[in-house]
């Protein structure tokens, strides 16, 4: 008999490179790609226009499509994925269940769930790493303890990289060419239509997404242009490694040739993965429990101006509307508006990490936290609580023509824009008190 196994497509959304899938296809087993829409999370999203749920499924469309080619396809259910597995066992007796790892709180669980339903009826489950290129406790201190600051985690990092290679290329970096053995998936199997987003839910939309290919002089120069909101001095590469349509292994290998600053943003990936793993409490309450201390004002309304984009700080409204419009804000302008938020406004970092993780084509459970509770102060390797960004100096240093302004605050300098809703000294020295008052 013919023995069979399944992947699972999950923030790896791609046939090249693919380390999961690579496995899978080397097993000797035929192959069902499978991808799962998760109700439990589909129904969190209160957007029922979500632009994310659009391009997971133009990806999974066109992954359908190349395997369509081939003879096989790409087998796409709605529903709990426990309950998936066992309805498809049923019909499609499989040995294994390959896949990648995803390392939120609810993916942990939810895989600790497929693996024990696998033990009671025989099935392995098989995960790899593909979303980084150093996970968990592969990169620590020398106790084995793992790091809590970026300048160490990185320098250790890149050791590793330069003191582990195999014919000229850093392990690390090895590329595994799912690509090339597409040919052992199943092609004795009945493929249904994909979902449509309407039996799902949502709506479709013809959004742009970013595009894969970034040319090399935005890499090459990214060290000086990637500050400053008003250029493409960025690669705007995140909702690909957000949903794995791109591999972090080629864009490492090639950012450690072109550019290390570049390399480094690589790096803050890694760091936030592991310190998700590692201390899973940061998805809700602060790395610094004395953070958790902090009497925030919460002022619904200044919270409504900040989302809307109406504070009547321009770098901050046109930040918060690039944000509303498109999903993406350039990262300048990200440790900009959390900043005010947090300590001008005084409002609690979790609503505006909230109101990101909603937004932001590229949200990421621990970069989002990461970057929020960094703005917060109450991080690791955070700002320290005295540094309160002050928005008219940001903008002179990263918009002095203010043509990022002008583009999203058309009506800057008429009557029509709002007046500030806060002074900035008077929020820095009340934002300074608060702050001592919490951590003394």
């Amino acid at each position: 008999m013919e023995r069979k196994c399944v992947f699972w497509f999950r923030r790896d959304l791609r046939l090249t490179d693919n380390t999961g899938l690579f496995h899978a296809l080397s097993s000797g087993f035929k192959v069902l790609p499978v991808f799962i829409f998760d109700v439990a999370i589909l129904e969190k999203l209160g957007n029922k226009r979500d632009l994310r749920v659009n391009f997971i499924h133009q990806q999974i469309t066109e992954i359908h499509k190349q395997l369509r080619e081939l003879g096989s396809g790409l087998q796409v259910f709605y529903g709990k994925p426990e309950t998936v597995f066992q309805e498809l066992h049923t019909t499609f007796q499989f040995d294994s269940i390959y896949c990648n790892h995803d390392y939120e709180p609810y993916a942990t669980k939810r895989d600790e769930s497929i693996l024990n339903w696998g033990k009671l009826h025989g099935i392995e489950f098989k995960s790899f790493k593909d979303q980084c290129i150093f996970e968990k406790d592969e990169i620590t201190k020398e106790d084995g303890k793992p790091y809590t600051v970026f300048t160490p985690y990185s320098k250790k990092w890149k050791l590793a990289i330069q003191t582990n290679k195999e014919n000229g290329d850093p392990i690390a970096f090895k590329s595994f060419p799912s690509e090339q053995l597409l040919r052992n998936c199943c092609t004795n199997f009945q493929f249904d239509p994909i979902p449509s987003l309407e039996q799902m839910g949502f709506t479709a939309n013809n959004f742009a997404f970013p595009s894969k290919i970034v040319p090399q002089d935005i890499i090459k120069n990214y060290t000086q242009n990637r500050n400053f909101p008003a250029i493409h001095g960025t690669s705007q590469l995140g909702i690909h490694f957000r949903f794995g349509t791109i591999s972090v292994r080629e864009k490492a290998r090639k950012a450690i040739q072109l550019n290390e600053t570049y390399l480094n943003e690589l790096i803050w990936r890694d760091f936030y993965m592991q310190i998700l793993w590692h201390f899973p409490h940061v998805a809700k309450s602060a790395f610094k429990p004395t953070y958790d201390r902090i009497e925030w004002l919460n002022n619904e309304t200044d919270f409504e101006a900040w989302c809307s984009g109406n504070t009547g700080y321009p770098i901050v409204d046109a930040g918060m509307r690039e944000l509303n419009a498109t999903g993406f804000m350039h990262n300048r302008v990200r440790m900009i508006v959390a900043s005010f938020l947090c300590k001008h406004l005084l409002i609690d970092y979790h609503w505006g990490e909230q109101y990101f993780a909603e937004k932001l084509l590229d949200f990421d459970l621990s970069a989002n936290n990461g970057g929020w509770q960094w703005a917060a102060g109450s991080g690791t390797d955070a700002a320290p609580y005295f540094r309160v960004f002050n928005p008219q100096l940001q903008t002179e240093k990263f918009d002095k023509q203010l043509q990022y302004i002008k583009k999203w605050v058309p009506e800057y300098g008429s009557n029509q824009y709002p007046k500030p809703i806060i002074e900035h000294t008077f929020a820095r020295n009340r934002c300074l008190s608060t702050y001592k008052k919490a951590l003394s």
